[in-house]
């Protein structure tokens, strides 16, 4: 659900290393009668593969000459990759039900509705060497498994900041009661995500404010937590002087000082940084929403054996960091920071500071806090809920 980010900012001291080609021959599918097959062995590449990502995730060279992690790739395996990117997690899912791509990169709002709509494969991790080396603490989690089973490789993560001018607001916030709060000084010059899983942020804010609503997950919320999650935005809707989805209007936004606090993204300050724009960005004592996402196999892909290829060639320290420096965003490994210089300030491997993300999840019926005595809102109650909010 966001805008990709093809910003240059923070990308200093990638570089770039050999593909680790993957090995293997032969094919084969594990039959499974509840749900799509997934590849036992892998075989003899295709010749092309299929990719449906969020721009910036997939650069051939023709953005910026020396952000090429396709071409490598292409040379490895003799896989000659088309590309088509999407700019929301709905139009990823609605793509993915074509059956045109043989891969996907998804975020945690589309992932498990790819999943159980049986648009993706489990995935075998055991055809996949660059698995062994991502964060424990990214692997196996509600968004990119079931059951134990992965349905995908982790890419990148990140967290949903609370950046604000340090000139004027003070004194530096520590909570998001500074874009909250009725009373905030700063009204008209609150900023927030545009999206639905927004009000994610809001459910985490009501968490450790009010916990006489029983909120133990930000994406498990019944009817009465959602209307108080409701009710809290639409509050704070009176001093948002504007929602933003775009990335570089809300820079310019925080530059002219129309805009001096609101939600971001690390990459955002960096960004901004570097043009001396005096702002910082702090995750607030009640923790954050964030995001991580996982490669993908579509369940009819033309192309697995490719599409295997690729998420192994995307895992490899050398090409993950160099596609979510890229993006602006951690890695997915400790040996990709080889590789970047700016991993400390992305938190990268820090499971500490990961601990305290609510990472995007597809909100259902089914409460994902483990509660079987009550019945949750999901991603279509959200988004008219979304809706109404905004007005």
């Amino acid at each position: 659900m966001r805008s990709a980010l093809t910003s240059r900012a923070g990308l200093a001291g990638i570089a770039v290393a050999s593909i680790v080609v993957l090995a293997g021959c032969g094919t084969g599918g594990s039959p499974d009668a509840e749900g799509p097959a997934m590849l036992t062995e892998l075989g003899e590449a295709e010749g092309s593969v299929s990719i449906l990502a969020w721009p910036g995730y997939v650069e051939d060279g023709s953005t910026y000459a020396e952000y090429d992690w396709v071409t490598p790739f292409e040379e490895a395996t003799g896989c000659m990759v088309t590309v088509k990117t999407y700019g929301t997690s709905d139009e990823a899912v609605n793509l993915m039900k074509t059956g045109d791509y043989d891969v996907v990169a998804a975020s945690g709002d589309a992932t498990e509705r790819l999943i159980a709509g049986e648009e993706v494969a489990p995935v075998n991790t055991d055809l996949i060497p660059n698995y062994d080396g991502i964060y424990e603490f990214l692997k196996n989690q509600d968004w990119n498994s079931v059951d134990g089973q992965s349905y995908g490789v982790p890419h990148g993560y990140g967290a949903n900041l609370l950046q604000y001018r340090t000139d004027l607001v003070t004194p530096a916030p520590t909570s998001w009661s500074a874009v909250f709060e009725a009373d905030s000084p700063y009204a008209g010059k609150i900023t927030a995500y545009d999206s639905p899983i927004y009000i994610a942020d809001a459910a985490v804010y009501l968490m450790a404010h009010n916990p006489e609503l029983g909120i133990t997950n930000p994406y498990a919320l019944d009817e009465t937590q959602l209307a108080a999650a409701v009710d809290l935005l639409k509050v704070q809707r009176a001093q948002v002087g504007e929602y933003w989805s775009d990335y570089l209007l809300q820079a310019q936004s925080f530059t002219s000082g129309d805009t001096v606090v609101g939600t971001t993204w690390q990459v955002i300050v960096g960004m901004l940084q570097g043009e001396g724009v005096p702002v910082e960005a702090v995750l607030p004592e009640e923790g954050a929403t964030g995001w991580s996402d996982t490669w993908m196999v579509a369940s009819d892909a033309a192309s697995p054996n490719c599409a295997y290829m690729w998420l192994d060639h995307i895992a490899s320290p050398e090409y993950n960091a160099m596609a979510t420096g890229y993006f602006g965003e951690a890695p997915s490994s400790e040996a990709a920071c080889d590789f970047r210089d700016d991993c400390e300030a992305y938190h990268a491997g820090d499971a500490e500071y990961a601990a305290q993300l609510w990472y995007w999840t597809t909100p259902v019926a089914e409460c994902l806090d483990g509660r079987t005595d009550a019945v949750c809102t999901d991603y279509a109650a959200w988004t008219a809920a979304w809706q109404e909010i905004k007005g």
